[in-house]
């Protein structure tokens, strides 16, 4: 089992996928903890990732059409909340 602790701001460090079977505690700021599979939290990612490139008018492989502005298609942290594991 993984567990990850939720920061002040209310996300938790996700750099990539997990794989999709492993359980994963997440103890939110209120002292409350939700158990989620790596599959649930993948998809949590997975939505960070396209409302940040859509945010930033990124394509779908995080590349900007514009020329001086450098391909970032990785977020670091995602946010949660208690209730989202069900």
């Amino acid at each position: 089992m993984i567990n990850l602790q939720q920061d002040a701001e209310g996300f938790i460090r996700m750099k990539r996928h997990f794989p999709a079977s492993t359980a994963i505690s997440v103890t939110f700021n209120d002292g409350t903890s939700e158990e989620f599979t790596g599959a649930q939290l993948n998809a949590i990612y997975d939505d960070a990732v396209a409302a940040y490139r859509a945010g930033n008018h990124l394509d779908a492989k995080g590349f900007s059409r514009t020329p001086k502005m450098q391909p970032s298609h990785k977020i670091e942290f995602v946010a949660v909340h208690p209730g989202m594991a069900k």
